[in-house]
């Protein structure tokens, strides 16, 4: 059982369903033994049954691998295409995508040239080779292999030309569902890259579940091994030559995503959801800019019936249908995204560029405990989300904010957030609240430091603040690390007191004075309004009061 956030309960009554699944996986496969000098020697001499090895053979081999690939696409016209940097080469690929449902095998080839590790081999004077890793990488030819798998639909194997014919796959989790649920007669209505309604949503989240289990694991050894040695290598190594030397790969992660999926029950209503949150949570969690595609069409507004839901047949290439706006926030090698995807559906999405970011290991073995922490991430992203955008504030909090507190032995200063260094210290740590698994000392000393513009607030000024805001029960320790979280009802108030300052104290009070006299604007924002109304008011309780404003 997927455990609930707080975004998606706050709005339940406005889902019509939700689902959870992994989506893009990328995995390195490598030789063992050519990771090494004295490795990549024994398996030469395993292939040839000779030592004598020189950078010649090496680049030999790299020559014969491009010969056979283009020899190959041309026999069995395969499209071969050699791409130009900067060329979106997935968009490509769905250009040559085959339109045959049924059809299985290679489909299309592109060559790009990409920095790669590659040996250099020389000679000692005893004629002994040596070998060492070229250093930076050269820019080799790349070979991209887009396959079609029955069960996993399109495959992307990045191969080296050059020994040890290092490989790179990228298998898409949503396909792997897709076809699953047609192979179990499970109702899936797909529009662009997501499930929209008329499908079973609740069996769909019960399917992408397989992907993140023990078997998982299988599942993606198998359907690598299915292609890479039959497909790819081959053109380095015949089967022959695989087995004589000993040649198998083994793979570890390099980039995983996870996604959590809303399925509003009316478009209108998820632009209305969504743009009010991109509102109130884009300063408060620090998004500079945000990336808008326009589309060609309004969400709808009345729902359809679901029989008369047609799933959609061709692709659209020329722009998008509706609009998409994407909400991101990096910390380092990780990406936390919100964006709204088709006609109704919300995606959250967490990436991890590096799987080193997660520090649980990058072996394929891994890949359940990989999941569940991205599982995890996306959660504690939606609550902090839900936090920031519901701010709510204790009646009694700005009595007792400021007042100091005791944390043992210390007493400690309260949370004035009219001083700029604390007002600053709250903002840097809303900022940091949806980095996962905490921030650090450090982190909230250098956010502080932007906010203040100034360089002298140091990470003990941050040590003492933070003593400060856990004396309050504002943050607490995550576990027994020296990273810190703030709490969900902490953020909530810290958000609250911010907008309270910020969006109602200041502008209220800046126009309490005389109203100026001025040729009104065409058009007028609905907080305008109601700003001019609160001053219009504050004049009148100024007045009464018998307060100069």
């Amino acid at each position: 059982m997927k455990a609930h956030d707080d975004f998606s309960d706050y709005y339940q009554e406005l889902l019509e369903g939700r689902y959870d699944r992994p989506d893009r996986i990328v995995l390195n496969g490598y030789f063992p033994l050519g990771q090494t000098g004295g490795g990549f020697r024994y398996w030469w001499r395993r292939l040839t049954g000779s030592d004598e090895l020189d950078q010649e053979h090496v680049l030999r081999m790299a020559g014969r691998f491009s010969r056979r690939v283009h020899a190959y696409a041309k026999r069995r016209r395969v499209p071969l295409v050699h791409c130009e940097p900067g060329v979106r080469k997935h968009e490509l690929a769905e250009q040559h995508r085959p339109t045959d449902p049924k059809f299985t095998g290679l489909f299309l080839i592109l060559v790009v040239k990409a920095p790669a590790p590659v040996w250099e081999v020389t000679t000692s004077s005893h004629g002994v080779p040596h070998l060492t890793r070229k250093t930076p990488w050269p820019y080799v030819n790349h070979y991209h292999f887009h396959v079609i798998d029955k069960e996993w639909g399109h495959l992307t194997f990045k191969m080296s030309g050059h020994p040890p014919f290092g490989t790179q796959v990228m298998l898409n989790g949503h396909e792997w569902v897709e076809r699953r649920a047609h192979e179990r007669t499970i109702a899936a209505v797909k529009e662009g890259n997501c499930f929209v309604g008329g499908s079973d949503l609740p069996a769909l989240d019960r399917l992408a579940d397989a992907l993140c289990d023990e078997r998982a694991i299988g599942r993606v050894t198998e359907v690598c091994d299915r292609w890479v040695y039959s497909t790819c290598l081959c053109f380095a190594l015949d089967r022959e030559e695989q087995q004589r030397s000993g040649f198998r790969y083994e793979y570890s992660c390099f980039q995983v995503e996870y996604s959590r999926n809303l399925l509003f029950a009316r478009g209108t209503v998820l632009e209305e959801v969504y743009q009010g949150f991109i509102d109130r949570t884009r300063r408060v969690l620090d998004v500079p800019t945000l990336k808008t595609i326009f589309g060609r069409k309004h969400r709808p507004h009345q729902l359809r019936h679901p029989a008369a839901v047609v799933p959609r047949i061709e692709r659209v290439l020329d722009g998008s249908v509706h609009d998409l706006t994407v909400f991101k926030v990096h910390f380092g090698r990780l990406t936390l995204k919100v964006y709204d995807k088709g006609a109704r559906v919300l995606r959250i999405e967490v990436i991890a560029h590096s799987i080193k970011e997660l520090r649980c290991g990058k072996r394929l073995e891994k890949l359940p405990i990989m999941l569940a922490r991205l599982q995890r991430m996306v959660i504690e992203f939606l609550n902090v989300v839900q936090a920031a955008h519901c701010g709510a504030l204790d009646p009694t909090a700005l009595d007792t904010l400021p007042q100091p507190t005791q944390r043992g032995a210390q007493r400690l200063a309260g949370i004035d957030i009219q001083k700029p260094r604390m007002r600053a210290v709250v903002e840097a740590v809303l900022h940091l609240a949806p980095k996962p698994d905490g921030f650090t000392t450090g982190e909230l000393a250098a956010g502080t430091c932007v906010l203040l513009r100034q360089s002298t607030y140091t990470a003990r000024h941050a040590a003492y603040d933070l003593r400060k805001l856990r004396g309050k029960g504002l943050v607490a320790r995550v576990g027994t690390t020296r990273r810190y979280q703030p709490t969900t009802p902490a953020i909530r108030t810290l958000v609250a007191l911010l907008i309270l300052r910020e969006k109602i104290i200041k502008p209220v009070l800046a126009g309490a004075g005389k109203p100026k006299p001025g040729r009104p604007p065409k058009r007028v924002h609905p907080l305008d309004v109601h700003y001019e109304n609160l001053q219009r008011e504050m004049r009148h309780t100024l007045d009464t009061l018998g307060l100069a404003a």
